[in-house]
């Protein structure tokens, strides 16, 4: 895991999360803005309320690869393997294909040593051919 944000950063992070939720007031709906919260919601510690936005996102955008392995990342952090790998997986059926990611997102770390994870590997490295 990232290590803690500085003072700043954090008041940065606060003043960011304040402005997504603003946003959000007015459009429910807007995707950009749930990215941006999601990500300053981990990175302030608040884990639940960044799952729960990625897993709205995954509501709004049902064919994004990306938004899935998103999904997958945050569950992983929290520990849900079971379901970090199930994104995963929709990840690369959705079309995800950068394995080099896959490969060094720290946010995966507690997935790595599981024989599932050479399997996800292995579907992303076949999509790249």
């Amino acid at each position: 895991m990232a290590e803690a944000p500085s003072a700043l950063d954090l008041a940065g992070l606060r003043f960011q999360i304040g402005i997504c939720e603003e946003i959000l007031r007015e459009a429910p709906g807007d995707t950009e803005a749930l990215r941006y919260l999601a990500h300053a919601y981990f990175a302030v510690g608040r884990e639940e309320e960044g799952l729960a936005v990625d897993r709205r996102l995954a509501e709004l955008l049902p064919r994004d690869a990306r938004v899935r392995y998103n999904l997958a990342c945050s569950c992983a952090l929290l520990g849900r393997k079971e379901e970090a790998f199930e994104r995963l997986r929709e990840a690369c059926e959705l079309g995800f294909d950068d394995l080099n990611l896959l490969r060094r997102d720290h946010d995966l770390d507690t997935l790595r040593e599981d024989a599932r994870f050479r399997e996800i590997e292995r579907l992303v490295g076949k999509r790249r051919k």
